[in-house]
């Protein structure tokens, strides 16, 4: 059985260079959400390369990151 760890919206943040705290990770979404149906989250206009770069490869790879760029995915559709 292989244990995947559990990864926040707050380690998220961090991995991706961005403040972490929660007041800063709300702020983040109510500035960028809506984010239209057409546009996949790592082609958003908001990341940097180095970002969205790891965003696809944390769904591609299935990496333990998957589950909460999923779930800052959803956030962001509102």
């Amino acid at each position: 059985m292989i244990d995947h760890p559990f990864h926040g919206f707050r380690e998220l943040f961090e991995q991706l260079g961005l403040p972490s705290d929660e007041q800063s990770i709300r702020r983040f979404i109510e500035t960028h959400a809506p984010l239209p149906r057409h546009v996949a989250l790592p082609d958003a206009p908001f990341w940097t390369q180095p970002q969205a770069a790891f965003l696809r490869d944390a769904r591609c790879e299935d990496a333990d990151w998957a589950e909460v760029v999923d779930r800052l995915d959803a956030a962001l559709r509102g």
